[in-house]
């Protein structure tokens, strides 16, 4: 069955909400590196274009299989020396709020569907244009700061998305 947390409603990570639910997600680093930021991405986290972020791309796995395939950009400014940290053992979240000592506040996603492109279909072991939940997020600090911009592709059978929304 796939998992389905409540991703809508908190700001929480993918590892965060499957291990509230007591699933186990391993997690590989394909590529951390500083980049200049290109132009569409420095937009949004609100830097100059060319100055350099940390992008980081991993793969998430359960005991069935891949579940995601998350690129993040990371504000290299507001926490240097990141692109030296152990990401397969630490949470990047954890990480910007422990050692950095930035305060997360809230954070926009924006939920697709789209077909699967060849190198993310390779990833998550489906076939290529495989209809594909993609899910972009902007997260912030509590000075409205942009520290973080992620494209995020799920596996469509692995893992679904719901809400419990008040009616006010």
């Amino acid at each position: 069955a796939a998992f389905e947390p409540s991703i809508s409603v908190r700001l929480s990570t993918l590892s965060e909400d499957f291990t509230a639910e007591g699933i186990q997600l391993t997690s590989a680093v394909r590529a951390q590196e500083l980049i200049p930021a290109p132009s569409p991405i420095a937009a949004l986290l609100e830097i100059p274009t060319g100055e350099l972020i940390l992008r980081l791309e991993r793969l998430r796995s359960s005991e069935d299989g891949p579940v995601a395939l998350l690129f993040n950009y990371v504000r290299r400014d507001l926490c240097p020396g990141i692109e030296d940290v152990d990401f397969v053992h630490r949470r990047l979240f954890d990480y910007l709020e422990t050692d950095c000592r930035l305060v997360i506040s809230h954070g926009r996603r924006t939920f697709n569907a789209a077909a699967a492109p060849k190198a993310v279909a390779e990833a998550l072991q489906v076939r290529p244009s495989t209809p594909i939940m993609y899910l972009e997020q902007i997260t912030y600090l509590s000075d409205h700061r942009p520290v973080e911009y992620s494209d995020v592709w799920i596996h469509p059978e692995r893992m679904r998305i719901s809400a419990l929304l008040p009616r006010l």
